[in-house]
């Protein structure tokens, strides 16, 4: 969390600048520096959830292919991950869980159990959602390869809207971080362009006060463009 601690910080010294024109202006922004911090993370969990739902996509198909091949699950697991190494790096998400589900297998846990513990682990609906027919179909004695296929086509379909939907409202996206930076610029753009204009805002009560203001709509209008282009999928 290096790199984003040193942005953070890059972020708080420019809007102390900006709004403020002193060091201690920048001092006392610091606290921002644990909201920046927490968004980013969340952020980043939530890349990588993505990145595991989608090669998660590909590794189901994989072993209902097996399945249907004549293998028995735990089988159909190894060829699956076979078929993973071809598309997939050995330190990519997908290739890393499913080598610890083997090693699961071979301790004489239950292909059920480790793959509910999987989804457990990810937090990712899709998986539980597997683990879960799964483990039902193989409990039950039903036709579980006609079970997992329908499963894994349903599935499939759901992250493929998924990423139709980001595809989507990626433009949007786009539009309000331009949105965001906007009022920097023009502050930026005024400083620099028309010296002494903004004087009378900066190192005086008053004028603290009302870039104060203004640096509380400001974060606040950025923290609600936030949460309108964030879609729960």
């Amino acid at each position: 969390m290096l790199l984003y601690s040193l942005q953070g910080l890059l972020i708080i010294t420019i809007l102390g600048y900006l709004f403020y024109h002193n060091l201690f202006g920048i001092i006392s922004l610091t606290p921002i520096l644990y909201f920046y911090l927490r968004r980013k993370k969340k952020m980043l969990m939530e890349e990588r959830r993505w990145k595991l739902n989608l090669e998660f996509k590909d590794a189901i198909l994989a072993l209902s292919a097996a399945l249907e091949a004549g293998y028995s699950p735990e089988n159909a697991l190894e060829e699956a991950c076979k078929d993973l190494r071809q598309i997939y790096r050995e330190d990519d998400m997908i290739l890393q869980e499913f080598a610890y589900i083997s090693n699961q297998l071979r301790m004489n846990i239950t292909l059920e159990r480790a793959l509910e513990d999987f989804g457990e682990r990810s937090g990712i609906e899709d998986i539980q959602s597997f683990s879960q027919v799964f483990a039902t179909a193989k409990r039950t004695g039903g036709d579980l390869i006609r079970v997992i296929k329908t499963t894994v086509s349903i599935i499939s379909d759901k992250i493929e809207v998924k990423r139709d939907i980001i595809t989507l409202i990626a433009g949007k996206r786009l539009e309000a971080n331009m949105m965001k930076v906007i009022p920097l610029l023009i502050i930026a753009y005024l400083t620099i362009f028309s010296p002494g204009f903004l004087d009378p805002l900066y190192n005086n009560t008053f004028g603290i006060m009302i870039m104060t203001l203004f640096l509380m709509i400001y974060l606040g209008a950025f923290f609600i463009i936030d949460r309108i282009v964030a879609i729960e999928l």
